[in-house]
């Protein structure tokens, strides 16, 4: 805060309708600082509240992982379903990146089991009676994908047209099951089917 112009005592600083002073001498915990005129130093109340914020947020993190918590936390979702839903599509593409990067930073080891789930679903979805050709069709579509996404900046996947987990069918890993679209498509189609 700019100390030039604030009145040199408490009582001038009162006198004058103003919130703070400035002494220029060091408060008693030795911070030379502008003070309010209802309290203490600057420096002094901003350590307060930095030490209380470290407080509140050690009782919040204990609180959240509760059942209180969980269920509070579950008990607002459904009474304000939409509002929370509209909050979260209107935050910034760099802030979704930023949080699920650091997610999976701090979660490698479900990172692992997901990677090795999807492998062995394709590979249980795979019949053992592909033939070569079937084989590299299947890595030519994969390579397509990534060829159009160098091309194009925006990012392509396979899809499985008749997805491989979805409750009432499975479909097979292979290459007439495939199918190239943008990562953003494949994401609202999800394991749904259009038939």
């Amino acid at each position: 805060m700019d100390t030039i112009g604030l009145p040199e005592t408490r009582k001038e600083a009162v006198a004058l309708g103003l919130p703070y002073y400035f002494t220029g001498q060091p408060c008693k915990h030795g911070h030379i600082a502008p003070r309010k005129t209802k309290g203490a130093c600057l420096d002094c109340l901003h350590l307060e509240w930095v030490a209380s914020q470290e407080k509140r947020k050690a009782y919040f993190e204990s609180y959240n992982k509760s059942a209180a918590g969980l269920k509070a936390k579950q008990d607002y979702y459904e009474r304000n379903k939409e509002l929370v839903i509209a909050r979260a599509v209107a935050r910034p593409q760099e802030d979704k990146n930023r949080y699920k990067k650091q997610w999976k930073d701090t979660h490698p080891a479900h990172i692992t089991a997901d990677r090795k789930n999807r492998r062995r679903k394709h590979r249980d979805a795979s019949p053992a009676w592909l033939t070569v050709e079937d084989k590299a069709n299947m890595r030519e579509m994969y390579r397509m994908a990534m060829q159009l996404t160098k091309t194009t900046g925006t990012p392509y996947v396979v899809d499985h047209i008749v997805p491989l987990r979805h409750p009432l069918v499975c479909g097979m890993h292979v290459p007439w099951n495939l199918q190239v679209m943008t990562r953003e498509e494949n994401l609202k189609k999800s394991n749904k089917m259009d038939f």
